[in-house]
């Protein structure tokens, strides 16, 4: 069977193609998917006849069993536990955000952290999905079936989707061309048609797929996750870090930044008393000194395999003001639907919290 969810737009047509039918067809057919946000054969309402004769006995789409749907105290933060046709299962999360008081029309933005792989093959020491480990990538139509499950339930709400971060189950650029295939489907102007400047990919630092995507020039933006400025305390954070230091990391980082001309947004989990230190934040500093760069710091978000605390709030500033010394803007990452275990690192395959 043909997961008609996998397929970019040239994919489809050479496929439709292949039946006996036009591009024009193809169109049709991608709009049903993409527009009307067909999740069977019978709600391709416009397709010709045969063709959906053919797609319904030949071909299937990305859906998902609802295992578990939990909300925030506050309403603003929404994780689903989604069960895949074979059995596995990987969390999406939809994120509401408030916006100015003066602009009401502005009330309303969402955001949707989806994931990239069922489990993670990284291992960082404070993250669930990494506690966890791998089970397997995710299929194109597995990532971009998330962001159809979402935009119907905003579309319900007579809503829709602004950004979506790459930041779930999964290491994006572990599963690269899964990964980038799907992005090119969610921004293809002919369906869904999102933006790829309001798509950000999270990475754990693989200096490889990095220069990939420079190379290709891929719009999206980036985030690396540090959590360490010097090789030793990165290495008792984030493993893979033995086999990248930060030395080639980061000459990856400046590669992409001199070939795209963009910002690299960092990503720090902010420790108590481990890498919240001001020694940590001055070598942070000479680290990034000079690079167009941004870092997110986020407190430590609470799970069961790993016994840190978060920083207290006068830590975080005064870890900030180091960062200020050398030029480096940063901002403390909102900590969001951490009562029902949704908050950056705590995603992982489970029935109830």
């Amino acid at each position: 069977m043909i997961n008609l969810n996998d397929l970019t737009f040239e994919q489809l047509t050479a496929q439709v193609a292949e039946w006996g039918y036009s591009q024009f067809h193809a169109t049709q057919l991608w709009h049903g998917l993409y527009r009307d946000l067909a999740q069977s054969a019978d709600d391709l309402t416009e397709i010709k006849p045969s063709l959906k004769e053919k797609l319904a006995a030949d071909t299937t789409l990305s859906t998902f069993t609802t295992l578990s749907d939990l909300e925030s105290q506050d309403g603003d933060t929404r994780k689903f536990l989604l069960g895949c046709s074979d059995g596995q299962s990987i969390e999406t999360v939809i994120m509401r955000y408030t916006g100015r008081r003066d602009r009401p029309e502005d009330t309303r933005r969402y955001t949707a952290c989806i994931s990239s792989q069922a489990g993670c093959a990284m291992g960082c020491v404070f993250c669930a999905t990494g506690q966890m480990g791998f089970m397997r990538h995710l299929t194109p139509g597995e990532i971009v079936g998330q962001i159809l499950f979402v935009e119907r339930l905003l579309r319900a709400q007579g809503a829709s989707l602004r950004n979506i971060v790459l930041m779930g189950m999964g290491e994006p650029l572990h599963n690269y061309d899964n990964t980038l295939q799907a992005i090119d489907i969610l921004t293809d102007q002919r369906g869904l048609g999102l933006g790829a400047r309001h798509i950000t990919l999270s990475t754990v630092g693989l200096p490889d797929g990095i220069r990939r995507l420079a190379d290709e020039n891929r719009l999206v933006n980036l985030a690396v996750s540090l959590h360490g400025a010097t090789d030793a305390e990165r290495q008792k954070l984030v493993p893979p870090a033995k086999r990248w230091p930060l030395a080639v990391l980061l000459d990856a980082c400046r590669y992409y930044s001199e070939q795209r001309r963009r910002r690299i947004f960092f990503e720090w989990t902010l420790i108590a008393y481990e890498n919240d230190t001001a020694e940590q934040a001055h070598a942070l500093g000479q680290l990034l000194e000079g690079m167009d760069a941004h870092i997110n710091v986020i407190p430590l978000n609470p799970t069961d395999g790993y016994g840190g605390r978060p920083s207290d709030p006068q830590r975080v500033k005064d870890f900030q003001a180091v960062l200020a010394s050398y030029k480096l803007p940063s901002t403390v990452r909102q900590r969001r639907g951490i009562d029902i275990a949704a908050g950056c690192g705590q995603l992982r395959q489970r029935l109830s919290q």
